[in-house]
């Protein structure tokens, strides 16, 4: 498979490389675009207080961007929290996409949004405050609305970023599990 894999608002931290050498491990050609250009963060405010200095559309342009010279090949979108809105965003707008992997992240969808049975794996915290009950389980019906077919995989007692070994809501056992599904998943597209 072919895999874009977004970085979360901490930016492309050790924990996405060593992600994409995972999944390169397993058989997949991974890219992972910074899309804030070298700006890296320890905290989630000092992130989102970046990201929002840069502005939606221009996150949003870096990525497609990134993603472009790769699209006729079929890409599975891929992203960690923000990345995870940032590939869902890309995803649905096009019509080549092989699948959706969102790690800790889901994002609004698009009223005219419309997909052909694309394969969709969420992988989140529960609880999770960045993606409460009531916001998933509207998402999920959206996204069947769009014609998705999506899985949730919920992971209890783990925090945000859970498979980030470098943050306080790392946990290895729903890590490790995380990346069993998800590697799965990637197979089977």
């Amino acid at each position: 498979m072919n895999i874009m894999l977004f970085h979360s608002t901490y930016g492309l931290r050790p924990a996405v490389r060593d992600a994409a050498d995972r999944l390169r491990a397993a058989g997949h050609e991974v890219w992972t675009p910074d899309l804030f250009e070298g700006r890296t963060f320890d905290t989630v405010e000092e992130g989102r207080e970046f990201n929002e200095s840069i502005g939606k559309e221009e996150l949003l342009k870096r990525a497609v961007l990134a993603a472009a010279p790769y699209s006729e090949r079929g890409l599975v979108y891929a992203g960690f929290s923000l990345g995870a809105a940032v590939a869902q965003t890309l995803a649905l707008g096009d019509e080549r996409a092989r699948g959706l992997l969102l790690l800790h992240g889901t994002s609004d969808i698009a009223a005219n949004a419309t997909v052909d049975g694309l394969p969709v794996q969420l992988h989140v915290a529960e609880p999770d405050a960045f993606e409460p009950d009531d916001w998933l389980s509207a998402w999920y019906l959206q996204m069947g609305r769009v014609g998705a077919d999506v899985e949730i995989h919920r992971y209890v007692g783990a925090g945000h970023l859970y498979t980030d070994p470098g943050l306080p809501d790392y946990d290895e056992e729903a890590a490790e599990a995380t990346w069993r599904v998800a590697l799965g998943f990637l197979d089977s597209l």
